[in-house]
């Protein structure tokens, strides 16, 4: 290795590997500007929005839209499929789509919903709760949307062995049933059948 020589290539190679690079430079620039006309046209029809609060307003939107053209469907049968749900509920209207949900073993949860095209064919509808398919008398109702990050309030329990404490009270010294616990005063045990 350290003794031999490098033989360096004569000019015309060089200036034909320089002319192959900058030809392969060229069909690569070409590519990504196909790739970028592309990229815009799908966004373009997919009405991509660039801005995030922006996307998920009409996401929100498109949701709530959607929501007001489908039932929740209760008591759906096990067995039940989404032909089957949708040849009920065709009386009522052009049904755009049907979901049954399932658990993560794949079986069905025993509700479903119904997407209609026309917002009318909701109120047909609800005309439908207590009807029977399979058997099983349905629950419709419409369907509501979820707002993201709002579950209803739940009051907290309150606790019968915590006192609110003063925030100005000194703390106790020394507690010997532990922090916030009461001792409680044993009665005379006497028979109670009632207790």
């Amino acid at each position: 290795m350290e003794g031999d020589d490098v033989v360096m290539a004569p000019e015309e190679s060089t200036e034909a590997d320089i002319d192959g690079m900058k030809k392969r430079l060229k069909e690569m620039e070409d590519e990504a500007a196909a790739l970028r006309e592309m990229q815009a046209k799908v966004e373009k029809e997919m009405g991509s929005v660039q801005d995030p609060a922006a996307a998920a307003a009409t996401s929100q939107a498109n949701r709530e839209e959607v929501d007001s053209r489908s039932i929740f469907v209760g008591n759906v049968d096990y067995s039940c499929t989404p032909e089957e749900v949708q040849e009920h509920f065709q009386s009522c209207g052009t049904v755009n789509r049907v979901t049954i949900r399932s658990d993560k073993y794949g079986q069905p949860k025993g509700y479903a919903y119904v997407e209609f095209l026309e917002a009318e064919a909701v109120q047909e509808a609800l005309l439908l709760n207590e009807s029977e398919l399979h058997g099983r008398q349905l629950k419709v109702t419409a369907k509501r949307t979820n707002i993201p990050g709002m579950k209803p309030y739940r009051a907290r329990r309150s606790n019968p062995f915590m006192q609110p404490r003063d925030p100005f009270m000194a703390p106790y010294f020394f507690a010997p049933y532990g922090y916030g616990k009461v001792p409680r005063l044993r009665m005379a045990t006497r028979y109670s059948p009632y207790y």
